[in-house]
């Protein structure tokens, strides 16, 4: 795996990803070059200027790729639903969950749940529901929940999964990263309880250079705090193409076992995709299964089919 690159991604011809937050960053470069390799690519994003945009770049990049911008806001579970119900029957081979917001003042989404725990868990885990009967109908389907090496910030905690006790936000965005983790652990388990054959792994890039660092403090106006963000982005930080290969690791490459958790080596900062640490927290049967129940009642979504 040390010197996994872009380059063997397998051909990816007949397969459908959708990939959310598509439209810059790790998600852009997913998406990109799994349509480079043949995938027909829906870029799920909030914004159809940006979405609109990002699949234009896309396509004079790769020239002849089959791509599409579709409208999903994770804040929103209206939003949330109709992306799946116009998704329809259609054939889907891997989702990628992409999309988050980091170290956020504090904000609600439009259903009222804090938004880094809404957006990077909550809105994924609906999504995924709601997608996953068409998941599970094609062999050899995937689901790739990208996470972070943050989550070691913080384990979720069951009585106040919207921090409404008290909010900070570095340790929200831990906890909602160790959500995602938990999400995985427990939908593996699940879907190898049923019988089925579809995929469930973790991701995380390391330090990359995107756009995430820096929306806290420019939503907050912290010209100081951006400033360093974005100093760390030029000097340090990989770029978002490198960020990219954990995820695309765990979309694409032969081998890939169920909960899982790729990352950047050696370190875990940056570098080839390689197996990561994670937190012991993160694995925790009884802490996934009340997370389930929780994400079950808090949006709405039952996996059919799926036995618990």
């Amino acid at each position: 795996m040390a010197a996994w690159t872009a380059h063997d991604i397998p051909d990816q011809s007949g397969r459908t990803a959708v990939v959310t937050g598509a439209n810059s960053g790790i998600g852009y470069v997913t998406a990109r070059e799994l349509a480079r390799r043949g995938a027909r690519v829906v870029l799920a994003c909030r914004s159809e200027e940006r979405g609109g945009a990002a699949v234009g770049r896309l396509l004079s990049e790769v020239p002849g790729a089959h791509a599409e911008f579709r409208a999903l806001d994770l804040g929103d579970l209206a939003s949330v639903r109709r992306f799946a119900d116009a998704f329809g029957s259609a054939r889907l081979d891997l989702l990628v969950n992409n999309a988050g917001v980091m170290a956020l003042p504090y904000r609600r989404t439009a259903d009222g749940f804090e938004t880094q725990f809404g957006v990077n868990h909550l809105g994924h885990y609906a999504l995924t529901g709601l997608l996953l009967p068409r998941l599970m109908e094609t062999p050899g389907a995937r689901v790739v929940t990208v996470s972070s090496g943050l989550h070691a910030l913080a384990n979720i905690d069951i009585g106040d999964l919207n921090s409404e006790r008290n909010y900070r936000r570095w340790v929200a965005y831990g906890r909602s990263k160790t959500a995602n983790l938990l999400f995985t652990h427990e939908l593996a388990r699940r879907l190898a309880a049923t019988g089925a054959d579809t995929v469930a792994a973790a991701a995380h890039p390391g330090y990359a250079s995107t756009n995430l660092q820096s929306a806290g403090p420019r939503m907050e106006g912290r010209k100081v705090v951006e400033r360093v963000m974005e100093l760390g982005n030029r000097f340090v930080a990989q770029s978002a193409a490198g960020g990219a290969l954990p995820t695309l690791y765990a979309a694409t490459a032969r081998g890939v076992r169920p909960d899982s958790f790729t990352g950047p080596g050696p370190l875990g900062w940056r570098g080839a995709p390689k197996r990561s640490w994670r937190a012991k927290w993160t694995r925790n049967d009884v802490a996934g299964e009340r997370l389930w129940a929780a994400s079950e009642g808090l949006t709405g979504v039952r996996y059919e089919g799926l036995k618990s």
